[in-house]
């Protein structure tokens, strides 16, 4: 199938009917944004053979990658390829990404290998070293910097800020302001990313003057300006220092920066006027962004409301949340936890679950977090047998990313020594039964807790011995004499 490299300005109405009708974006999301239908609407586009210009694959890409479609990516950029489209080296280094999060980092490696030396420039090597940095690989990412040094790339800033954000998350923030160093002595201009990242790691080791100096050496430098990012990070700082002060002069200068109403930035004051303790300047955050947007998303409510209930004001969450709730489109279980989560720690149980009800009857089955908000209440209240049925609804569920849903140790191990101070054999077991759809081990301490239960109970069970080996479970000294006694034939 050809494609044409046109212009951004070309109309995908005047298209001859060989093409797509519409805007190949406009066809993916059709049905809504979830990677399913995507994928329906990916594989009806493929099977119809329709062209599109080179311009839309590029853009339809992009927003997929924004909204962490990997898979239909890889799918629409392998297709486009085998139709012949001409992949420049930019669009080899975004197919790199792509195939990094889709089939892991040795997928990536091997297509970085087989491709042309040619394209072997400054995007691809920054590419794979974006992908080593974002899954933790310090060592891999380090050789391949010194690599691109070595073969004189044209570096930019974008490589560094890659290991910098490296060393910030692997908890080695001392290390950026040698990195900042060598890119003042390379002539590399530091960006606004920059900038974020080395006050990020000098707050880290509570320089907060060394951040000021940051902030001030940006103003003298005068080519980077300062965005609401900046601002916003720096407030954050502020924040976490108890700087209040500070962080609200910060936010100001955020809210001067955001002459686009840019929705994240919304989302930043109310978090951090959230942070600061103060309800007024929240409540006129709010009331602008509802200006800004009157379709309120939300994710937007969801802010809100947590803000809200973390200042202990919830008379104005619950009016939040009736007015998302009265103009809601999509109920959203995520904003009906916020509420419940406030009631369940207010001890007002029946207010919580009439807010669960609420959202199955709208569609919006309780989550993992549900379940956890009230296994919570439930244990502080020392309700075991409904904490338990908490347990078996959120592993049933399991978490949103189709991964299963796993107590903490704390909780299971809260929940055995119940069962052994009644000396509950029955409850222990009935427990374990519900775990082991969430582990694969149940571990030497459930063993141990099980162990001493039919101990206190005066019970035996010829099997245990058994089901230890079949776990693979070594006990401690203490348990093997009380087998002695449990395991009789």
């Amino acid at each position: 199938m050809a494609l044409l490299q046109l212009g951004r300005t070309k109309s995908v109405a005047k298209r001859s009917k060989k093409y797509l009708e519409e805007a190949l974006y406009t066809k993916l999301f059709k049905e809504g944004g979830s990677e399913v239908t995507v994928r329906h609407q990916l594989n009806q586009f493929i099977k119809t053979r329709k062209r599109v210009y080179k311009w839309e694959v590029g853009d339809t890409l992009r927003k997929l990658r924004q909204r962490k479609l990997y898979y239909p990516a890889l799918k629409l950029s392998e297709t486009m390829a085998r139709r012949s489209m001409i992949k420049t080296v930019s669009d080899q280094a975004i197919h790199l990404d792509i195939v990094a999060k889709t089939r892991g980092i040795s997928a990536a490696e091997n297509y970085f290998i087989e491709l042309p030396e040619s394209s072997k420039n400054h995007l691809c090597y920054g590419a794979l070293l974006n992908c080593y940095c974002k899954e933790l690989m310090t060592e891999k990412a380090e050789a391949l910097m010194e690599k691109m040094k070595e073969l004189n790339l044209p570096l930019t800033s974008m490589p560094y800020n890659s290991v910098m954000t490296l060393y910030t998350k692997t908890g080695q923030p001392e290390r950026i302001p040698a990195i900042i160093q060598e890119m003042k002595a390379s002539h590399i201009m530091l960006d606004s990313y920059t900038y974020n990242v080395w006050m990020r790691a000098l707050a880290a080791v509570n320089d907060i003057n060394g951040v000021e100096r940051v902030i001030d050496e940006m103003k003298r430098d005068g080519r980077v300006a300062g965005d609401w990012t900046t601002y916003s990070n720096l407030a954050s700082i502020y924040v976490d220092a108890r700087s209040f002060e500070k962080a609200e002069k910060a936010l100001k200068e955020l809210e001067k920066r955001n002459a686009c109403k840019d929705l994240s930035a919304f989302q930043f004051l109310i978090t951090l006027y959230g942070r600061t303790g103060n309800l007024l300047e929240l409540y006129r955050v709010w009331r602008s962004l509802r200006l800004a947007f009157p379709k309120t998303a939300n994710i937007s409510y969801l802010n809100m409301i947590q803000a809200l209930v973390n200042l202990k004001d919830l008379p104005g969450a619950e009016k939040c949340f009736r007015e998302w709730e009265s103009g809601c489109s999509i109920y959203d279980i995520r904003i009906a936890n916020a509420l419940i989560g406030a009631y369940a720690k207010e001890g007002l149980l029946e207010k919580a679950e009439e807010i669960k009800e609420q959202a199955r009857r709208r569609g919006a089955k309780p989550n993992a977090k549900t379940w956890e908000i009230f296994l919570d209440y439930y244990m502080k209240n020392r309700e075991v047998k409904l904490a338990v049925d908490c347990v078996a609804n959120a592993i049933s569920v399991g978490r949103g990313d189709g991964k299963k849903w796993v107590p903490s140790s704390v909780i299971v191990s809260s929940l055995m020594g119940h069962f052994e101070q009644e000396k509950d054999v029955e409850g222990a077991e009935g427990f374990l039964e519900i775990l082991k759809k969430a582990v694969d081990n149940l571990g030497a301490e459930v063993f141990e807790s099980l162990i001493r239960t039919y101990a206190a109970a005066g019970r035996t069970s010829p099997v245990i011995r058994r089901r230890l080996k079949m776990e693979n479970v070594e006990v401690n000294e203490a348990c093997m004499k009380l087998l002695e006694t449990i395991c009789v034939e």
